[in-house]
């Protein structure tokens, strides 16, 4: 046997021989290359995503919307929202009793349906009712004062004729005793002239009293009489104003209350509220109105720009919101006066109805295109593309790689559409100012730009 060599410091042991067919291990570095590469390209492509997106983006916000002149027959149109109501309708206003305020006690509702002679609106009576006891008390003791003068002066005339009466006998027996002035001393006849003048004076200042108290005494007749027929008239006064503060219907037909502008609220976009019992009510101050459900008419707020192109008995479509599945034909009735604030002027237009239906009710609402006139063979763009500032009307005309202001004449604008002069057929102006698009662009692509390309 022999023993195995052990080595030794001098003499170290061979390398082993390498075995034919078995492989030899990879760095870690070389297994996670190929995911390396996959990340890197990832990035790559997100990067160039980020780009792409930037480029979309950037381009979206710097175009400018564009359309063309064109060319054809324009129909300018102007719609509004409108109230149906009857036509012609008879308005119920509180009396002019000459008192400052009245209140209502009784009120019909609003829609409800009243025949002629009907009750629609009662104020209240207690002021009139106290004047008419006043009145009736006042003249029943003018005429107990009537009555009153009218005997103290036929008794004042029976005393006057009786004293007339004594007067003249008096007279006549101062001439009888005139006559024996022949048979008396002087002294005797001298005192009958006397007593005879003294009687003749008497007579005629009885007549002339007698022709003063009569005068007085009618006058104070006449004075109890106008004391008599004042109280008759206020009597007669404080009956029809009783009677006039019950307002009745003079036609049949529906009521409709109208907005009361005695409270104390009506902020702008809030609407006033109708009348109801205990309000007040002024003299002449219209409380609700019958229509004429045989003359049904519209009334429509329009801004002040379309007024120019309405006028009296222009075609109307009415669209009622109710009665959806029904087409209605009118007119303009009339053109009321612009009110309003500054930034809001507006006015009513009144619409005659062509074609009323029995569906129709007083308040409904309604949808209302006024088809004003039909300009031919004119150039025309959209309203958004005629700008106006410092006095100028212009459109922004494409030129080159941009946009220069052209003015233009303004012939007529309706609500979409606008008719000019200036420019040609064909091209192109825009839709939206250029100088606003790049503040937008600026604006919007301030925050991409930032990042680091």
């Amino acid at each position: 046997m022999s023993v195995p060599a052990i080595p030794s410091p001098t003499h170290p042991r061979p390398e082993p021989a390498p075995v034919v067919g078995l492989r030899r291990r990879r760095h870690p570095l070389r297994r996670m290359f190929p995911w390396l590469v996959f990340v890197l390209l990832m990035a790559a492509l997100a990067w160039g995503g980020l780009r792409l997106y930037r480029s979309l983006t950037a381009a979206k916000v710097a175009a400018v919307p564009t359309t063309r002149v064109k060319r054809a027959d324009v129909a300018l149109t102007v719609t509004a929202k409108g109230e149906l109501r009857g036509g012609n309708s008879e308005d119920l206003a509180g009396p002019m009793t000459g008192e400052g305020e009245m209140h209502i006690t009784f009120l019909r509702k609003a829609g409800d349906v009243v025949k002629e002679g009907d009750v629609v609106v009662e104020l209240d009576t207690t002021d009139q009712a106290y004047k008419l006891k006043e009145a009736e008390a006042d003249l029943a003791e003018a005429e107990q004062q009537v009555i009153k003068a009218q005997a103290d002066g036929e008794a004042q005339q029976e005393e006057n004729n009786y004293a007339l009466l004594k007067a003249k006998a008096d007279v006549r027996q101062a001439e009888l005793d005139c006559r024996k002035n022949r048979l008396l001393s002087a002294i005797a006849a001298k005192q009958n002239d006397l007593a005879l003048q003294a009687a003749k004076d008497r007579l005629a200042q009885l007549e002339t009293d007698t022709a003063n108290y009569q005068a007085t005494n009618q006058a104070g007749i006449a004075i109890q009489e106008a004391a008599r027929k004042k109280a008759e008239v206020q009597g007669a006064t404080a009956r029809k104003n009783i009677d006039a503060m019950t307002i009745k219907a003079h036609r049949s037909g529906y009521v409709a209350v109208r907005q009361n502008p005695n409270t104390n609220f009506g902020y702008r976009g809030m609407s006033l509220p109708p009348f109801r019992v205990g309000d007040r009510v002024s003299g002449g101050m219209v409380i609700a109105e019958i229509p004429d459900l045989k003359s049904w008419e519209l009334g429509a707020n329009i801004g002040e720009l379309d007024r120019g192109h309405l006028a009296t008995d222009e075609k109307v479509d009415v669209a009622i919101v109710a009665l959806p599945f029904q087409k209605f034909h009118g007119h303009i009735k009339d053109l009321g006066g612009t009110t309003g604030p500054p930034w809001d002027r507006h006015f009513e237009c009144k619409i005659a109805l062509d074609d009323p239906s029995p569906a129709l009710r007083p308040g409904m609402n309604a949808n209302v295109v006024v088809n004003a006139e039909v300009l031919h063979n004119v150039l025309w763009v959209p309203g958004q593309a005629v700008f106006e500032s410092d006095g100028r009307t212009f459109v922004y005309v494409k030129s080159g790689s941009g946009f220069a202001p052209a003015d233009v004449k303004l012939v007529r604008r309706g609500e979409s559409q606008a008719v000019i002069t200036g420019v040609s057929e064909g091209q192109i102006v825009a839709l939206a100012s250029p100088d606003l698009q790049s503040e937008k662009k600026a604006g919007a692509g301030g925050a991409l730009q930032a990042l680091p390309k």
